[in-house]
């Protein structure tokens, strides 16, 4: 038998990378539930972005948090301009910007922005660096690499919503006991956040017996904040890790 065999997961990842996770938890048996919690949508301008863009080759350093900003990168970049180091937070990122016909410099060892910031911390003083982010991203690493010395230039290249069509199918699949998910999936603090507002816009509450699974320590914490604190956490930020820490339980 496969080690997730019939267990239903709740997937809350955005439409678009969802796939990946539906698709590895499908190969062990399980049946995604796909219902997004968060969606990608365009900052409220481009303006910054493009304008940092145009200066590219004055930075000492291009920083990513996430593959959506590499994409959104990639789309609105000159190919003449091309940046003088890249460091990313963790292995997806880095896959990204090699998607996009570049080459990553740094990755930390640990795959949060802490780790990512320590790693640069001795490079920076006196250096300016340009980070590409979501718009409502943590304030860490912008913080800890001034403190550092460094000049930083934070350009937003996308924001996080809530998907406005999510609420009628979370409603209907916490609608019974019968229903529920063997398991939820947290990707990022913001599934997180948004999957309980959207649970209480809807008059709901998240069943006690539903197994929380977090990819990461900010995601633990978010959840923790929440008032949900989650069953397994990966051992390290990444959807591989993510899925044998359940297959891990499930043995």
């Amino acid at each position: 038998m496969l080690a997730l065999q019939n267990k239903r997961i709740l997937v809350t990842r955005t439409r678009h990378q969802a796939s990946d996770l539906a698709v590895q938890l499908e190969a062990l048996g399980a049946i995604p539930i796909l219902i997004p919690t968060i969606e990608i949508v365009p900052p409220e301008s481009y303006g910054p972005l493009d304008s940092a863009l145009a200066q590219l080759e004055t930075y000492d350093w291009l920083l990513f948090t996430s593959a959506n900003a590499v994409e959104v990168f990639g789309q609105r970049r000159n190919p003449a301009f091309i940046p003088q180091r890249i460091a990313v937070i963790g292995p997806a990122t880095a896959r990204a910007v090699q998607g996009i016909g570049l080459e990553v410099d740094l990755i930390p060892p640990k795959y949060v922005a802490e780790s990512l910031a320590d790693a640069l911390a001795s490079d920076v003083s006196g250096r300016r660096i340009l980070l590409v982010r979501a718009a409502d991203a943590r304030d860490i690493l912008t913080e800890m690499l001034a403190a550092a010395g460094a000049t930083v230039t934070v350009a937003e290249a996308y924001r996080n919503q809530i998907p406005p069509d999510s609420m009628s199918s979370l409603r209907q699949l916490f609608s019974l006991p019968a229903n529920y998910p063997y398991a939820i999936t947290f990707t990022s603090a913001s599934t997180a956040r948004n999957l309980i507002a959207l649970l209480e816009a809807a008059g709901l509450t998240l069943p006690a017996s539903i197994l929380l699974a977090s990819i990461g320590p900010i995601t633990s914490q978010t959840l923790r904040d929440l008032g949900h604190p989650p069953h397994l956490e990966a051992t390290e930020p990444t959807i591989s890790a993510l899925i044998q820490t359940l297959v891990d339980h499930s043995d």
